[in-house]
């Protein structure tokens, strides 16, 4: 096979060539859905995608998935991993990555004996990811990794391939949301996905929104944003002022951990912020706006209990 090791399609299409089939974990993101695309397009053998439905998955994710593989023809298996009934992850240590893995690619290899891929790429290994070590331990196959594939050309190879998700901005998963330390409750994260998909739908969908929270008490001053964006201001001044989140107590922090994916010595302290289209919006604006809808126990424009 003929292949111009310069062009990332090219050399991601050589690394699939190395294995006869693949079952590949696809969690509705660029990476993986890119990784899946090009799978389904260039392997001799129709891989497996394997998505996992859990509520620690936004909606849209699992709902993305699944039109792809409806207007590719992907044969599709869709699994419930069963992270939510392992206590290591629900306690949501500094490594609650491994945890999430391990479920996840131990209820893969329960459906199927081929080999597993995920869409790691090269930018992950520099990172702190827990998750890889559960990967290495199941012998998951990275082909981004093996083809030397960044981010940037996971999105250059989305763009040649025509995906309309080329331009999504990352997507952790749902949990990511909550503090080191801090349990894991899928109510909670139900109510974080509802926020951020209100939020998106403001915004765009291609704006990056994340939503942190914290288990210390009180939720910061309220500070006017330098720049708000019309919706935002509106929905700002319609709540004046915000309280501790309802069934949430709160608790002293946990000693050098923090919210976030990986990230587990900061520096300083956080509070709950939100990334909205590339800006740093204040963060009271959010947990005022956040605080509104968790008090009403909804959030405007989606169906109740979303």
């Amino acid at each position: 096979m003929n292949v111009d090791l310069k062009e990332p399609t090219a050399r991601l299409a050589a690394a699939l060539q190395r294995y006869p089939t693949l079952a590949i974990a696809v969690s509705g993101g660029v990476d993986s859905l890119t990784l899946a695309t090009v799978a389904h397009r260039m392997m001799t053998a129709p891989p497996l995608m394997v998505h996992a439905v859990s509520a620690a998955v936004p909606a849209a994710a699992t709902a993305r998935v699944r039109e792809f593989a409806s207007s590719q023809g992907w044969q599709l298996a869709e699994i419930a991993a069963g992270e939510f009934a392992d206590a290591n992850y629900l306690a949501n240590p500094y490594d609650r990555c491994y945890h999430c893995k391990s479920n996840l690619y131990r209820s893969m290899r329960a459906i199927t004996d081929r080999p597993l891929a995920s869409g790691t790429n090269v930018d992950d290994l520099s990172d702190y990811r827990p998750g890889l070590q559960a990967a290495a331990e199941r012998e998951v196959v990275h082909p981004f990794v093996e083809a030397g594939i960044d981010k940037r050309q996971i999105h250059e190879i989305a763009r040649q391939q025509g995906m309309d998700c080329a331009e999504l901005p990352a997507q952790p998963c749902l949990a990511s949301r909550i503090e080191t330390g801090f349990p894991i409750r899928a109510p909670d994260l139900g109510f974080i996905d509802q926020l951020e998909a209100r939020l998106r739908a403001m915004l765009g969908e291609h704006s990056t929104v994340r939503v942190r929270v914290r288990a210390a008490g009180g939720l910061g001053r309220r500070r006017r944003p330098r720049r708000r964006r019309p919706g935002i201001a509106r929905l700002h001044q319609q709540v004046p002022t915000a309280a501790p989140p309802a069934g949430r107590p709160a608790r002293a922090r946990p000693p050098r951990a923090r919210s976030g994916v990986h990230e587990v010595q900061p520096k300083r302290r956080h509070r709950l912020r939100g990334w909205l289209a590339g800006r740093l919006v204040p963060a009271a604006s959010l947990v005022v706006l956040a605080q509104h809808w968790l008090d009403v126990g909804h959030v405007p424009g989606l169906p109740a209990g979303g």
